[in-house]
This record gives structure tokens, sequence and C-alpha cells, in this order.
């Protein structure tokens, strides 16, 4: 068993992996320790695990982890199961370097674009020779909402409904920040899928990240949720390392 931790900026994740399969999950604001010892009593067959971050990590947090079970810092000199052709390695993100690994086990003989749709939205983009190109990041939708508030005298602050739909016309004004916001992300990204699969033949488009089910149910190109891409893309990480 592995324990596997995504430190994201908005959220924190943990998990616990058996083999390719995710048996315990965990989400909040920050991790503690407290959090992770409980886990080594309920699963003791933990060995291992791999912690991706892109926030700070408090050392002694790690080194206390690290005397647990043996374990992966996810950084720029992390051996990775693809080519990363990113001309500037050190400043990619390891959340987008994770989720391009997930999308090797879900389409490994495909191009494959990974959108991660969390504080910002990160388009990633590996090809059917397990080649990473790069890709591009764009505020994430509650950013959006969040700049239109700071940087305006009068707009309020608005928290979206996504299981509501939104029309196009909006007759207030929190409805024309939703249908600004909302719709304009939805052509953004369904405009971005179309430039892409204009240049990749036989395209795969993978959608994950904690805004992923208002893309789900709204983009007009097909696409494969996978919500818990980064985690699965640090096991395989892990995985490819512990093999070496």
């Amino acid at each position: 068993m592995k324990l596997v931790i995504d430190i994201g900026n908005t959220l924190a994740k943990i998990a616990v992996f058996d083999k390719s399969e995710i048996i315990h999950f965990i989400s909040s604001a920050a991790i503690y320790m407290n959090d992770i010892k409980p886990l080594f009593d309920t699963y003791p067959n933990i060995t291992s695990g791999i912690v991706a971050s892109v926030r700070e990590i408090d050392h002694d947090f790690f080194n206390l982890l690290n005397s647990y079970i043996q374990i992966i810092q996810l950084d720029e000199f992390t051996d990775l199961p693809f080519s990363n052709r990113y001309e500037t390695p050190a400043s990619l993100g390891y959340d987008r370097i994770a989720a391009v690994a997930g999308a090797l086990g879900i389409f490994p003989e495909n191009n494959s674009l990974v959108i991660n749709a969390g504080t910002c939205i990160t388009y990633d983009l590996i090809t059917s020779e397990n080649e990473y190109l790069g890709g591009s990041i764009s505020p994430g939708i509650q950013m959006r909402f969040a700049a239109l508030h700071t940087f305006t005298r009068k707009l309020p602050l608005i928290k979206p409904e996504f299981d509501s739909k939104i029309e196009i016309i909006g007759n207030n004004t929190e409805t024309s920040i939703l249908s600004g916001v909302l719709n304009g992300v939805l052509n953004e990204v369904d405009g971005i899928i179309d430039r892409y699969k204009n240049q990749f033949s036989d395209l795969k488009i993978i959608v994950s990240g904690g805004d992923y089910k208002y893309f789900d149910k709204n983009l007009k190109n097909n696409i494969f949720a996978s919500p818990n891409i980064v985690l699965t893309g640090l096991n395989r990480i892990h995985d490819f390392n512990e093999k070496k």
C-alpha cells in the first residue's frame, strides 16, 4: 500500500492506494501530521508514498512523515514516465506533472489534453509518443468572480451554483456576472479544445479539478472526467520510480 499526498493551492488531498485503487481519501484546506498518523494504524501495510505540493512544505512535517515510511517528494529531479519537453521544468507545477502522468494511465496510446479546473485552469498536452509539450494557464472560475469584486467598486462577490442553468442574458447585476464568467469560461475552454484538435489527431480530452463537474455537464466537446487524476498520476510516478 502507498500513501499519496497532493497539496494544491486551495485543497490538500490524502489517498491510500492499494496498487492502482484508491481505498481511502481525505480532502481538506490543510494537512497536519495528526491527520496522517491514524492511517498507519488503519492501514499498517503502507510502506511508501509520494508527496507533491505547490505550497512550501514544513520540513518537520516531511521529516516526521519520512520517519514512518519511505517517501518521494516530487520535484524537477524526479524521474518521470514520459519525456518532459518543457523549457523551464523547475517552474512547472507538480500538479500539472502528475496530471499528465495520470493521463498516460487512461489513454496511453493517444494524444491527450488534460484540463485541470481548480484555482487556475491549466491545459497540458501529452502526445501519443509520451512527450509532454506544455500547455497554458488561465484564471479559474472562482478567481474570475473574485477579480470582478476586487478590482471594481460596486460589483458583488458571486458564489455560483453550478447546478442551475445560466442564461446568456443576465437581467440583473448578479445574473450578468454569472453569465459573463460562466458562459465566457465555457467558450474559452471549448475554443482552446478546438484549436488543439486542429493540431493533434485522435485527441482525448480529460477534465479534472474541483470545478470539473461544471465542464463535464456544459462543454460542447466530448470529454472524459477524471476528478482524481493528480492523485492517480502521483501513484504512477511513485510506481515508476520504485521499479527503477
